[in-house]
């Protein structure tokens, strides 16, 4: 089977403007949500989320940004970050670098330019149509950061978009696995972005019953599996990957931080919004992503869990993980950094997936913070408020995605070829 090797990485989220400062907030256990000082949250129940810590159209041409959606700002820092990490010249006049017909983006958006679309609405009911930008259909298309993203790079071998909620990027991943494993591609840039940090998402979102209130202790509200934990905070940001055969790799002499192992898609087909009780879509992604990968459940050392700090999903989460791996899960640390990041949405995936790649990377675990109280029996171990090491040798992880309509994704990555 074709291994797939991690060259370079990229990220701008709550916790920084970039992968480094992203890795070391996690790692130091810092909540990157904050109570909103927009006029238009005092209208709302909810009035905290995570944004990014950098704003992307400060980083921008100013001139372009103006074109481009704030998902694709945050899309095009965070694939700049990753392209030239790689080794590969992020304004390259032509694609020289690397066989373009073999370049191919992944890059996906749950929800999309929600942004774009919102304010041009605002602009046509109050001041005309003569007020729409021209811009406005290519800066709110779902597939418009991917798009961006492969015009930038030159990519010729495909640009795709997935949409599956917030397993919208780890299938982004997936899809590339199987593309380069089909040899239509040798090296893919992967990963996913969200901005909905906005009146609507917020209102709705809240209406739902599925947004924190705890607006008061903005840093304390994200709490995956404590009792007090009352729903998830929003985030936005962006987290990219740039991934290759290792065959590629090793030609051009690139550094390479662990392996894409494989991945596992599931379906609930319970509900559109809760996730089926008995976990059993869940656990069937994480077994296809062994299986997929040629791993068994004694080879695996880590899970970043989607737990996104709901009431009934943190639980079922934490229940499928048990049944995925069987009784013995000592072996296993689990954790969530949405508890620090708050939840990117359809871009949570690709930087867990990233989180993923680094706690094996560094043998080190984020911890999941704000876990005072864990539900009674928790039938897992979670790195609790402190980070956790991992032993030497060879590890390997999964990161699980489940999106709203009973999506699932889990991928699984290993250390194994970090020193060829």
């Amino acid at each position: 089977m074709t291994e797939i090797v991690i060259t370079g990485m990229g990220a701008t989220t709550p916790l920084g403007g970039d992968l480094a400062s992203t890795w070391a907030g996690m790692l130091a256990g810092r909540s990157g949500v904050s109570r909103l000082t927009d006029e238009w949250v005092d209208e709302l129940p909810v009035k905290i989320a995570a944004r990014a810590a950098v704003d992307p159209a400060e980083i921008i041409d100013r001139v372009k940004a103006r074109r481009l959606d704030r998902s694709t700002q945050l899309a095009l820092v965070a694939a700049r970050e990753a392209w030239t990490d790689a080794g590969f010249e992020w304004d390259a006049e032509d694609s020289g670098q690397i066989d373009s017909n073999t370049l191919l983006v992944s890059l996906a958006s749950g929800i999309g330019g929600l942004h774009s679309l919102l304010n041009n609405w605002d602009n046509h009911r109050d001041k005309g149509y003569r007020r729409v930008s021209p811009f406005t259909i290519p800066m709110l298309m779902a597939n418009a950061p991917a798009s961006n993203v492969g015009i930038q790079i030159h990519a010729k071998a495909g640009i795709h978009a997935p949409v599956s909620a917030c397993a919208s990027s780890n299938e982004a991943i997936s899809l590339a696995i199987d593309q380069i494993r089909l040899g239509r591609a040798e090296v893919a840039v992967v990963g996913g972005t969200e901005s909905t940090i906005h009146p609507l998402p917020l209102a709705a979102f809240g209406q739902m019953q599925a947004l924190s209130r705890r607006n008061d202790e903005p840093e304390r509200a994200s709490r995956p599996w404590d009792k007090g934990r009352d729903g998830f905070v929003m985030g936005e940001g962006a987290a990219v990957m740039v991934i290759e055969t290792l065959e590629h790799a090793q030609a051009r002499g690139a550094k390479i931080y662990g392996t894409l192992a494989g991945s596992g898609i599931s379906a609930d087909s319970f509900d559109m919004v809760l996730p089926d009780p008995s976990g059993a879509g869940q656990g069937a992604a994480m077994t296809k992503a062994l299986r997929n990968a040629s791993l068994t459940p004694a080879d695996i050392n880590h899970v970043n869990a989607h737990g996104t700090s709901t009431p009934q999903g943190d639980i079922t989460e934490a229940n499928s993980v048990r049944a995925a791996f069987g009784a013995d899960t000592d072996h296993v640390v689990v954790t969530s950094t949405k508890s620090m990041t708050g939840h990117l949405l359809g871009g949570a995936g690709a930087l867990e997936t990233i989180a993923t790649v680094m706690a094996l990377h560094d043998r080190l675990v984020p911890p999941t913070i704000n876990l005072e109280d864990p539900e009674d029996g928790l039938p897992i171990d979670v790195a609790a408020n402190t980070a956790r090491p991992l032993p030497d040798g060879d590890l390997a992880a999964l990161n699980n995605s489940f999106g709203f309509g009973g999506a699932n994704v889990a991928v699984a990555v290993t250390n194994a070829n970090q020193t060829r």
